[in-house]
């Protein structure tokens, strides 16, 4: 009896997970939506879609290309931005209001309802619901959970969904007034909340939330158990206080929202812009430096090395075996760059010793080298052409293995002659395992 349990509580299989993920957001999807038009009506709800939906697609490109190092696949980011534009914003607006309309009854002052509401209410819910979709992936997909540069991503397109809704909500409501009081549009609240909201300060929410991104992604490198639970309880911290800031700005005087803006906000998108790029380029480093080993080992040729660790080159060879062999050429060599950059972080996080000094690395090391060796006569020629084609090999390299001399004594020996197995790589050496003994 006591043998069957297991089984009864085992996991849930992925397709189920994604069904039920799936039913969760349609759910949640349609009851944000129907209310938003609710509040907004028809027409303001159509307004607000047509505005919010500017500042979309820049974001996600933008988050997108700090991740082309090693890219999360597309359905776990659709997940994420689907949880921020529904789950997530039907639980802060719900939230949001039992909290506001309790405070009123219990201080009677309606005014300080709303303003303790955006201060001290808003930003614990919102940020928890997002962190919330950081959760989830940071849990059950742990494999595409490899450090601050995931959580950077994951957490921006969260965010981006969340400031996708929320906008229509405010421009929707914004244009309902207008409409109502018949104001022109240059002096309208619709321009009014466009030009804050949309122009001026349309990172505010992904800002906040990578904080929290931040913090999950230094705990995926994390090797104590504390520092795994207390550094994305910290970055929520941080994502909570910024967000809380940026409410209450609006209620310290006429000039308080521009103080906030110009000496907190802009400072920190560009501090985080600044981090965003040195975590791409410390990326591709790593996979530069990690995959020089398995190429050395005959795992990868010479040339693919450079040509991995380039993002132009990587473009460059998806368009060249697309040219060549179709689109199933191109999306071939997609999951061999895919799966190259997985394995040099894989090994650059095993050889840091964290975490806990990856006990599956063996077996998840076999794995992507088996894909990376089915899917090399496709993506090796791609990618070493896109190497020489980008000049990154030094000169006089020959990025074409040579078959090796006929030996002299043997009756044949051809051109032809198959290639040798690889050798065994070396197993990374983890500081954990040395730290823990100590």
């Amino acid at each position: 009896m006591y043998r069957a349990l297991p089984r009864v509580l085992a996991r849930p299989s992925g397709a189920v997970r994604t069904c039920v993920l799936v039913a969760l957001l349609a759910c949640t999807g349609a009851a944000i939506l129907e209310l938003v038009r609710e509040q907004t009506g028809t027409p303001g709800f159509l307004v607000g879609l047509a505005l919010a939906v500017l500042p979309v697609a820049p974001l996600l490109a933008a988050f997108r290309w700090l991740g082309r190092a090693a890219p999360a696949p597309w359905p776990q980011l659709l997940f994420c931005f689907g949880w921020g534009a529904c789950t997530a914003a039907l639980i802060a607006i719900l939230a949001n209001n039992f909290a506001t309309q309790w405070i009123a009854a219990a201080t009677a002052d309606p005014s300080d309802a709303d303003q303790l509401g955006s201060v001290a209410v808003a930003p614990v819910v919102e940020e928890s619901a997002k962190a919330a979709a950081l959760l989830l992936v940071f849990v059950f997909r742990r494999r595409q959970f490899t450090g601050p540069a995931d959580g950077f991503v994951v957490a921006g397109f969260t965010a981006t969904g969340f400031a996708f809704t929320e906008n229509i909500l405010y421009l929707g409501s914004a244009y309902d007034e207008d409409m109502a009081k018949g104001t022109p549009v240059l002096d309208s609240v619709t321009a009014a909340t466009f030009f804050v909201r949309i122009v001026l300060s349309p990172f505010a929410h992904p800002l906040f939330t990578v904080l929290t991104g931040l913090g999950f992604g230094a705990a995926a490198l994390a090797a104590r158990r504390s520092r795994r639970v207390g550094l994305p309880l910290l970055g929520l911290a941080g994502a909570i206080g910024m967000h809380a800031l940026w409410n209450g700005s609006s209620r310290w005087g006429e000039n308080g929202f521009y103080v906030v803006y110009g000496c907190v906000m802009v400072p920190a998108f560009g501090l985080l812009v600044w981090v965003a790029v040195r975590i791409r380029r410390r990326r591709l480093r790593a996979v530069a430096g990690e995959l020089a080993v398995y190429a050395a080992a005959g795992w990868l040729g010479p040339a693919e090395v450079p040509a991995l660790a380039s993002i132009p080159a990587r473009s460059l060879a998806r368009a060249l075996a697309r040219r060549s062999g179709g689109r199933a050429a191109g999306r071939t060599v997609a999951r061999y760059e895919a799966d190259a950059a997985a394995l040099a972080l894989l090994r650059n996080r095993a050889r840091h010793g964290g975490p806990p000094g990856e006990p599956d690395f063996a077996a998840r090391e076999r794995e992507l080298l088996h894909r990376l060796w089915r899917h090399r006569a496709t993506a090796g020629p791609a990618l070493s052409r896109a190497a020489v084609m980008e000049e990154l090999l030094p000169a006089r390299f020959d990025p074409l293995p040579r078959p090796a001399p006929p030996v002299l004594g043997t009756p044949t020996a051809t051109a032809h002659a198959p290639a040798p197995a690889p050798t065994a790589v070396p197993a990374p050496r983890s500081g954990f395992r040395s730290r823990a003994r100590r």
